[in-house]
């Protein structure tokens, strides 16, 4: 059997007993996720490897289609920092163009590297009643891991879309995808379809 189809089969394996019937094991808790896309901004975006943004961004805006699709949220955060900027309502400020359109998305503005630090955030999910989150974005290293940590930290089930996080440095990025729960795309589409 080629590697590949060892992958499939051990993540299919090891993604049974959490989504299995849409359920978490021993919770009877049923799967709500939400997309949150971490500070793919103007003012950002051109410190990120170039290498990186290529894919990445292809893989956030079909992450926020995905989510769309499935009438799932998405929240947007956005990074500024009081002294410094970029100061809201500005072009460094705005998401890039390349992003699909906010449409319905919620906005949540940070001035810490965690997008629940001193935010909304955490309520918000749980308004819309989710109890796992989906992170891409940028920095890899500056704020989708701690994003990542906060919502560990507040009972959610959190992964990274492994292609759709991007930092200053590849090798950054593949450490924080090594060191988190972290799913490509298309596991993250099927990992949501068994929820149905």
């Amino acid at each position: 059997m080629n590697e590949k189809k060892v992958l499939i089969l051990t993540l299919i394996w090891m993604l049974l007993p959490v989504a299995g019937m849409a359920q978490p094991e021993g919770t009877g808790e049923a799967i709500r996720p939400a997309l949150v896309v971490v500070d793919v901004q103007n003012a950002y975006l051109p410190l990120m490897s170039e290498q990186e943004q290529k894919i990445a961004l292809r893989v956030i805006n079909g992450a926020i289609w995905f989510f769309r699709q499935h009438k799932l949220p998405v929240v947007r955060v956005h990074h500024s920092d009081l002294r410094w900027g970029p100061a809201e309502g500005t072009k460094e400020f705005a998401f890039v163009d390349t992003i699909l359109p906010p449409g319905e998305d919620v906005r949540v503005v940070k001035r810490f590297p965690s997008a629940f630090v001193q935010t909304d955030l955490d309520r918000i999910l749980k308004e819309k009643g989710c109890n796992t989150v989906f992170l891409c974005g940028l920095s890899a290293t500056g704020c989708v891991l701690p994003t990542y940590f906060g919502g560990v930290e507040r009972g959610y089930k959190v992964f990274m879309i492994r292609e759709g996080i991007m930092s200053h440095n590849p090798d950054y990025t593949n450490a924080v995808k090594d060191i988190c729960d972290s799913l490509s795309f298309e596991s993250m589409m099927f990992f949501l379809q068994l929820r149905q």
